[in-house]
């Protein structure tokens, strides 16, 4: 028994190692093994794992069991990002560890865990982590296409940009190598406006899941005012005297971006012009209902129109107001 070897198993693999590493990394005899079961010293978790301890395991133990008994196996998904997080980062759920496997791997893994088979597996894996994991960019797209919504997804894209764990542009490349993505443009897009720190995709959003699919008024676009220097008002209801502005920073503003804001604001307000401000969660999260209160905005100011049902509306939301 190579008592260095063993040692050294433990220490990487937080307790846990598999009965295969113990036969050829420390060279356990049978009777070895035997003997450390006997005295406690290593505790059965699956069929050939173990961990060097009798009580409950942690997440990072949970982890490298799953990968020991799939092995070859990584952390993907929400698994591969509370890995690179560590074990300070709240709001993750834990119940689930996610494991990525090659596709032609056949495998079988208890409760609590979830298999994710993928092509091209052993060169999209960190196998020089501890436990091994797909890089932070393949786990945001594989979280990101698997939200139900779209807001969901640039949710999780832009925490991630706004942490500073990534960049989009890494993000973008790291899609542009994946041969099937879903939403794979409306992604892309995102993540060229997180990079430029623009706001093109809430703006395509208002228009066509606010405005245009509600009947709302027509809106005039990037509308020039130069009243404190060159400056483009997203988009403007001239008869209203109504400004909508698309607020893509899914993030608290720096102090100074709020200032120049609330500045621009009360420019509008001298020319009469009212500004609303929206973001990611009234256009992509709520269009409906945002439609529905823009629709009572601009009654007040003048509109004699009302908003109009789209195909996604809730039967209980009140277009009448």
């Amino acid at each position: 028994m190579d008592l260095s070897a063993y040692a050294d198993l433990l220490s990487l693999q937080s307790g846990v190692v598999a009965r295969r590493q113990l036969v050829t990394d420390a060279r356990l005899k049978p009777h070895d093994l035997q003997r450390l079961v006997r005295r406690r010293d290593l505790v059965r978790v699956h069929d050939g794992v173990f961990v060097d301890h009798t009580g409950d395991l942690t997440w990072l133990q949970r982890a490298w069991v799953g990968v020991l008994l799939a092995w070859p196996a990584a952390l993907s998904h929400d698994s591969a990002l509370r890995a690179a997080d560590g074990p300070g980062r709240a709001g993750r759920d834990d119940s689930v560890i996610h494991l990525a496997v090659d596709r032609d791997h056949h495998v079988r893994v208890p409760a609590g865990y979830r298999l994710h088979r993928m092509s091209g597996f052993a060169d999209r894996a960190m196998w020089n982590t501890s436990p091994p994991r797909v890089s932070i960019e393949e786990a945001l797209i594989d979280v990101a296409v698997a939200k139900a919504d779209d807001f969901g997804a640039v949710a999780v894209l832009a925490d991630a940009v706004q942490a500073r764990r990534t960049l989009p542009v890494r993000i973008r490349d790291t899609l542009d190598l994946r041969p099937r993505v879903p939403r794979r443009d409306f992604l892309r897009a995102v993540l060229s406006d997180l990079d430029r720190g623009t706001c093109s995709v809430l703006e395509h959003g208002y228009l066509t899941r606010v405005e245009r699919a509600h009947g709302l008024p027509d809106g005039l676009r990037q509308v020039r005012d130069s009243q404190r220097g060159p400056l483009y008002r997203d988009v403007v209801y001239p008869d209203l005297d109504q400004a909508v502005e698309l607020d893509g920073r899914l993030w608290h503003s720096s102090a100074a971006q709020h200032d120049a804001d609330l500045d621009r604001d009360l420019d509008a307000a001298v020319d009469r012009l009212t500004t609303v401000r929206l973001g990611w969660g009234q256009v992509f999260g709520r269009p409906c209902e945002t439609a529905v209160r823009l629709g009572r905005l601009f009654a007040a100011r003048g509109w004699w129109g009302r908003p109009t049902r789209c195909p996604d509306c809730p039967g209980s939301l009140d277009l009448a107001g």
